[in-house]
């Protein structure tokens, strides 16, 4: 029996409406928090987690879902296929990527690679079609042209309805755009994105607001160190993100004592505006109007649903200063090349 998500978007249990906007030029209209899956639900935590975190995001309002095929090699793609089957495909918005390897042949963005990885993305998700097909990076090694052509032609078969890029420079989202055939277009552009990662703010905003594409941000609460729960000079809990062996890739190198004392002079700021600290750091990316969604991950579904509670937050002028102040010269401003990301383009 499938479950209908207009049953329960809106007020939930928490309390919680979370807001839509419209993604780039586009008729798709997404909830201003999605759900990731990049760290959790590609095996950092349990099936049955993972299928509680996906019912907790539908109750909270969420209804924009963010994958990708290198997930644990498919991992999180298979298990959100299963979960999402239970639901109405009309009621939630579902968005995978490409590029990674997924084996030791497989990987880029030639039309070969699109293809296959496409119909492969589908068979894991169980159904025909995603909303929104994203280039996880910029493949150097293939003509633009070529890859653009290729991603059409997925959007005119129906297995796509629209294209995004994630951690595309910003030369390299002009280029795609001007290599867009006229019957497609890209939408949406995926960079990181937090009060201690400014860096989109310099180009990649300004290129996509000029280009009609909106953003939609991972790492919002920079993978848990904005919530505060990392003390400098102390060990980190055992529950967290960081002591799990699966998941602390990349968090390992936020947890200075620089930036765990700057995050920590947050924590007033989030008392006196009467949010918590994860509330404060999504309604801080959520304030520039070149957003679409930020994506969230959760491996408990009270974090879901204390994350969709920033859905509508909007901080004052005050706080905003506040937070600038006490991060002083922590955040990483400028513009910077995204981890795996380069920034050469290559041309027929």
């Amino acid at each position: 029996m499938l479950i209908s998500a207009q049953a329960v978007i809106g007020i939930g249990s928490y309390g919680t409406d979370v807001r839509h906007r419209q993604l780039g030029s586009s008729d798709l209209q997404v909830s201003e928090i999605s759900l990731g899956s990049w760290l959790t639900y590609s095996g950092g935590v349990e099936a049955d987690a993972t299928a509680a975190c996906t019912r907790a995001a539908f109750d909270a309002g969420i209804t924009f879902f963010d994958t990708a095929n290198v997930y644990g090699r498919g991992a999180a793609e298979e298990a959100w296929g299963g979960i999402l089957a239970d639901y109405r495909r009309e009621d939630y918005v579902l968005a995978t990527k490409v590029y990674f390897p997924m084996s030791d042949t497989d990987r880029g963005l030639s039309p070969e690679q699109i293809h296959k990885q496409i119909d492969a993305s589908l068979r894991r998700l169980r159904t025909d079609h995603v909303d929104l097909y994203q280039c996880h990076r910029f493949d150097s090694e293939t003509p633009i042209e070529d890859t653009m052509e290729a991603l059409a032609e997925v959007v005119r078969a129906g297995k796509a309805r629209y294209l995004g890029v994630s951690e595309w420079t910003p030369d390299q989202i002009r280029a795609g755009v001007e290599a867009c055939p006229d019957d497609v277009r890209i939408v949406s552009s995926q960079p990181q994105y937090s009060m201690l990662w400014r860096a989109p703010e310099a180009e990649v905003f300004p290129t996509t607001a000029e280009h009609g594409i909106s953003n939609i941000v991972w790492s919002p609460i920079a993978e848990g160190v904005l919530t505060g729960k990392y003390k400098p000079g102390e060990p980190v809990p055992v529950d967290s993100r960081a002591a799990s062996d699966e998941m602390n890739g990349f968090i390992r190198q936020k947890l200075t004592d620089r930036t765990l004392e700057a995050v920590q002079r947050l924590v007033p700021i989030a008392e006196g505006a009467g949010l918590s600290m994860a509330e404060l750091a999504i309604a801080w990316v959520l304030r520039r109007p070149e957003l679409a969604s930020a994506i969230v991950g959760a491996s408990r579904p009270e974090q879901v649903h204390a994350n969709a509670a920033a859905a509508g937050i909007e901080l004052t002028a005050d706080t905003l200063a506040a937070i600038d102040e006490a991060l002083g010269d922590v955040p990483v401003t400028g513009q910077q090349l995204g981890p795996g990301a380069s920034p050469v383009i290559t041309h027929r």
